[in-house]
């Protein structure tokens, strides 16, 4: 049977255990949950799997710029507590991780994990690192970029949130500007385009409900919906929101002025909620 991500997921949840590891267990039972957790254990799967029932919440962004070539790289590695984020072999193996994502540059988290780099697969690396700090580690997500625009600008606040910006137009100090209002601010998406609909339906039949008891002509709450909706739009976007230095001007207005566009972005936080992701 076709192992779905979901599957996946749920199994690496459940063991802690490394992705790939993970969707071969399932192919292997053809998708038995409970026979996949027991193959897991009779082959055991090293220290992670003793780990499983501790949530990753603290962790380490890192990211690698080669402005020369225009990429950059950018990885996301969650642990238990902040004493393992801050110790030398988890930084090590994040900064390793963000270096081989540069490298390789591989089309997505379950392709990197099974990579050969210098010997060793990432998801191996992660094992010895699970032996040595003897807490769950969860590679949770990686990023490359290669530089579409003019500018590929980065910026980085502590170790737990990473942001990279592709830009037509503007300057590295622009790119930084816009990098550092997109990891404070947290759009969802660029512009009003990219907005799913999904969203806007569930945002309108909230305004709807509230709008029901205003007791306002039918005409007047119509405009309150569309105004309510077009803020919400403005809250989650990019170009929509206030720029954080200057905020009588959107994000949009000031690339405007400066002849500048953003192309695409990645933001990551350490154990951010999956539905704010970008």
């Amino acid at each position: 049977m076709a192992i779905q991500a979901g599957m996946v997921k749920t199994l690496r949840e459940r063991t802690g255990a490394g992705m790939m590891e993970c969707k071969k267990a399932l192919e292997e039972t053809q998708g038995d949950m409970e026979a996949a957790v027991l193959l897991m254990r009779k082959r055991g799967v090293l220290k992670a799997e003793k780990r499983a029932g501790h949530a990753a919440r603290e962790g380490r962004v890192a990211l690698v710029l080669d402005e020369q070539a225009g990429a950059a790289a950018m990885v996301e590695v969650d642990c238990e507590t902040d004493f393992v984020a801050q110790c030398d072999d988890f930084q090590q193996y994040t900064q390793w991780l963000a270096q081989a994502v540069l490298q390789h540059q591989p089309r997505d988290l379950e392709h990197f994990l099974g990579l050969a780099i210098e010997g060793k697969t990432p998801e191996e690396a992660r094992h010895d690192l699970v032996g040595k700090v003897g807490e769950n580690v969860v590679v949770r997500r990686v990023v490359f970029m290669q530089r579409q625009g003019d500018v590929l600008g980065s910026y980085q606040h502590g170790r737990r949130i990473g942001v990279l910006v592709d830009m037509q137009g503007g300057d590295m100090a622009l790119a930084r500007d816009v990098a550092m209002h997109i990891a404070a601010s947290r759009p969802r998406w660029l512009d009003a385009d990219q907005v799913p609909a999904s969203f806007l339906q569930r945002e309108k039949d909230v305004f709807q409900a509230q709008a029901a008891t205003s007791g306002k002509p039918e005409a007047i709450v119509a405009k309150m919906i569309e105004g309510r909706l077009r803020k919400a739009v403005e809250e989650v976007t990019l170009l929509g929101q206030p720029f954080v230095k200057q905020p009588e001007q959107t994000v949009g207005t000031l690339l405007k002025s400066r002849g500048a566009r953003v192309l695409a972005y990645a933001r990551f936080e350490v154990a951010e909620e999956e539905e704010q992701a970008v």
